[in-house]
């Protein structure tokens, strides 16, 4: 068995040793596929033994190397990046097999490219994953964010190049401009940059002034991978990407990165008890809950299905950075809880916007009319991770909302669970209404034009499930949200020590 310790790097390395075999593998496109899986098969074995160790108490942790004296490149493990690390990789290892069927089937060119950038953004997932403090988070987090460029431009058309643009100059501009500063800023006063159990600034900043609340508007900012609004443009704007791409982005590793960054820096950098008695965090918290009502009112007026489902990521993620925000035990442990249930709800129904493409060729969500009667797979995995979305029992999507509810009323802020139950409404609406009308509007008739369609007429006779590997995945997923929900107490136990930032 390898051991935690070894485990923390070979995480971040197997990836790249990966890339080069994908690389390497390029004229073999089944053994070029191959490598990809088996670099997910390690990956999720190296995770998952991290995984129990740090649910057996342990905290493994590896040193690297110093880049200068005082900035070390230094790998750990607590429960909220071990979750991190397992979510991830296990979702890339489900999203690789979808990527398959889903570049095959839509005979999408630089199929090499694609799979060699998913590797290294897969790498530097698991650095931040596993970094033990701001400066090796900063580090891989800027290596996400380039390492992902070529998978938003994948298209190389006009719109994926004007795409990409947004989506690295909101990025980079975030990080560099907001992100960064506030690090120096943390260094200056505490002479570390390390996640410290209890919060790395609770002993150097003054209760009273004004420093917590500006460092931590920087923070909650500069982590633009986190989407708050108006640091949100990129994402609705990177749905020009092939399918699995917007999986990745939403569900495995880009925007989870960022809300797991929020997170983390509340209760390691801040403090749980810090941010309670400063109220610092009570700004942030109204940008948090007006993000989740706005971006979810947008949402509803999105007739392409993947922008649609891409402004709902902006208003979930705000799910984490107000459970953050709420400073207290529950509010914590439902914004860590959401990474995870909202990760298998969200890559569901971005695999099943694929499937959809790929066997019907439809974008938008006045098309699907009577797409349910010839795709019933495809769309009861989409209807399942829908109803997990809005925290319909027995799905994973209600428990964070269940805890975010109670760490509502345990910080005082009602209002915070009047947000979360209009947020479900509202759920209901635009995600809803997709499988309804799959299901129950009678499909038109052969030979007309669908509203929203193209010059094509609709030919029923041509539409038909996706491929296997485009279907079976999000099957999968669908299924481990309804697992998730009856595994809540192991998750919630696992995740308890970090009220305390153990």
């Amino acid at each position: 068995m390898i051991s935690p310790e070894l485990a923390l790097p070979l995480a971040v390395v197997v990836p790249l040793i990966g890339f080069f075999a994908i690389w390497a593998l390029d004229k073999h496109p089944n053994l070029r596929e191959g490598a990809t899986i088996l670099t997910g098969v390690i990956l999720l074995i190296l995770t998952i033994s991290v995984f129990e160790a740090v649910a057996g108490g342990a905290r493994p942790s590896v040193f690297a190397f110093d880049v200068i004296v005082g900035l070390p490149i230094a790998f750990s493990a607590e429960p909220l990046g071990a979750l991190f690390g397992v979510v991830a990789s296990g979702l890339w290892l489900v999203n690789s097999f979808y990527s398959i069927g889903y570049m095959r089937g839509a005979g999408e060119k630089n199929q090499t490219r694609f799979y060699m950038a998913f590797a290294v953004a897969i790498s530097s997932a698991m650095g931040v994953a596993y970094a033990q403090n701001l400066f090796t988070l900063f580090i891989f987090y800027e290596i996400l964010t380039l390492s992902t460029v070529p998978l938003v431009t994948h298209k190389g058309d006009d719109a994926a190049r004007r795409s990409g643009r947004i989506y690295l100059g909101v990025l980079l501009g975030t990080s560099i401009g907001l992100f960064l500063p506030a690090i120096v800023w943390t260094y200056a006063i505490a002479g570390s940059s390390d996640f410290v159990p209890g919060g790395l600034l609770a002993r150097h900043v003054d209760q009273a002034g004004p420093v917590a609340g500006v460092l931590l508007a920087l923070y909650a900012f500069g982590v633009g991978k986190a989407a708050l609004m108006p640091v949100h443009p990129w994402l609705p704007n990177a749905m020009v990407a092939p399918t699995p791409v917007s999986a990745f982005l939403h569900a495995v590793a880009v925007v989870k990165a960022g809300v797991f960054a929020i997170l983390k820096i509340s209760v390691y950098i801040f403090g749980v008890d810090f941010l309670a008695t400063t109220g610092a965090g009570k700004p942030i918290l109204y940008v948090a809950g007006a993000s989740i009502i706005l971006a979810s009112a947008i949402a509803m007026k999105k007739d392409n299905l993947k922008a649609r489902l891409a402004y709902s990521t902006v208003s979930q993620l705000s799910y984490v950075t107000m459970g953050a925000m709420l400073a207290s035990s529950m509010g914590v442990a439902g914004g860590a809880f959401q990474i995870a249930a909202h990760a298998l709800a969200k890559i569901t129904l971005f695999m099943c916007a694929g499937a959809i493409y790929v066997g019907a060729h439809k974008n938008n969500v006045s098309e699907m009319r009577g797409l349910g009667r010839v795709m019933p797979v495809t769309f009861g995995a989409f209807t399942i991770a829908a109803l997990s979305i809005v925290g319909l029992p027995p799905l994973a999507g209600s428990w964070p909302k269940f805890l975010l509810m109670i760490g509502a009323a345990d910080a005082g802020e009602r209002w915070a669970i009047a947000v979360l139950v209009l947020s479900s409404i509202l759920n209901v609406v635009y995600l809803l209404g997709v499988p309804a009308q799959a299901f129950y509007l009678a499909p038109a008739p052969t030979g007309v034009k669908s509203r929203g369609a193209g010059p094509e007429p609709i030919d029923w006779g041509a539409v038909k499930e996706a491929p296997l590997l485009c279907v079976l995945p999000p099957v999968l997923t669908a299924a481990g949200a309804l697992l998730l929900f009856f595994f809540a107490d192991p998750l919630f136990c696992f995740l308890a020590p970090l009220a305390g930032g153990g």
